[in-house]
């Protein structure tokens, strides 16, 4: 497994993602317990989840998972830099109960709080916003994070699907108050949606965040979901927006053109989509959540595939980026 620093902290990670959001709701314990075990074997050492994900009535399933295969012992817990984010509601399903969601300072120890004890360990790595949160003063979230920060419970902060606007603020204030700030950004970004390149990823390189971009398949349109639909469906397809997407007549030419294209170099599009996020500036690695330990071999095998600059030329062709700042704003 190749290694990176993330961002401007000391911490070496992994450049492949654990992303753990499939278990519980698809992979069972078991099953995920295995997928973990393979990927530490693999020298995934990054794992990344959220108090939300098990989702409805199982909400925190996922952090349960994790901490019961942290309790097995064998150096597992050390091993990993674990990431959780906290911002969604936590109340009961369809009971929005008050203060338990956003980025309020009580908020934000309640669910460090639970998200500990879930995940049976003492401290999270990364604890994440997982979006903004335009009612709480920034100030007021800061405060609560050096108080977790000061107590051991949590080591760094890190954002989940901010704007550059959003980095910038809440590093300057944080620089304000004398804080750390931000060390990662999670944002949306793949080959299909490349927004994140306008002001996200150059807004996370000033501060000096690492980028973790998540849905490096596009829900799964970057992964062959036309071949597989020709082979009867096999493997992941594409779900929700993307299948959506998939039904433009425009995506669908995009889409055919891009598989065509790895076709005839032999390349499998999932692993190219995940090869060309690791040749991005700035980039730190991929989320990858795998729903069976086969499709996390697959993810592994593109950390070793470099890709050619006439390919890259030629996936630019299909997918145009936004180009650069600040020419790209421009009229």
């Amino acid at each position: 497994m190749k290694y990176t620093q993330l961002g401007r902290t000391g911490l070496k990670v992994s450049r492949l993602v654990l992303g753990t959001m499939n278990f519980g709701p698809q992979t069972d314990e078991a099953d995920s317990h295995t997928i973990m075990d393979a990927a530490l074997g693999a020298g995934i050492n990054l794992f990344d989840t959220a108090n939300v994900y098990g989702w409805g009535e199982n909400k925190g399933r996922t952090e349960e998972i994790i901490g019961s295969w942290f309790a097995k012992g064998g150096d597992r817990r050390d091993k990993v830099v674990l990431a959780t984010k906290a911002y969604a509601n936590m109340g009961p399903e369809g009971d929005a109960w008050p203060n338990y969601d956003r980025l309020s300072a009580l908020n934000i120890r309640r669910a460090v709080e639970a998200s500990l004890k879930r995940l049976r360990t003492d401290h999270i790595d990364i604890f994440q916003f997982h979006h903004i949160d335009r009612r709480t003063p920034v100030e007021e979230t800061w405060q609560a994070i050096d108080t977790l920060i000061q107590q051991g419970k949590i080591i760094y902060a890190g954002s989940s699907n901010f704007p550059g606007w959003r980095i910038a603020q809440t590093n300057e204030t944080a620089r304000r108050l004398g804080s750390y700030g931000l060390v990662s950004e999670q944002c949306l970004y793949n080959l299909a949606e490349r927004r994140a390149e306008m002001e996200v990823i150059p807004a996370a390189q000033e501060y000096g965040l690492g980028v973790i971009p998540w849905s490096p398949l596009h829900g799964g349109l970057l992964g062959g979901v036309i071949r597989k639909e020709r082979e009867g469906g096999a493997g992941r397809s594409a779900s929700g927006r993307s299948a959506d997407a998939l039904a433009s007549t425009e995506v669908r030419a995009q889409i055919q053109a891009y598989e065509d294209l790895l076709g005839k170099h032999g390349l499998e599009p999932g692993e190219v989509a995940l090869a060309w996020l690791l040749s991005r500036p700035g980039v730190t690695g991929p989320i990858v959540g795998p729903r069976t330990a086969d499709q996390l071999a697959s993810a592994l095998r593109a950390v070793e595939l470099e890709l050619s600059e006439e390919l890259l030329s030629a996936l630019d062709e299909i997918f145009p980026g936004p180009g650069p700042s600040p020419e790209a704003f421009a009229w």
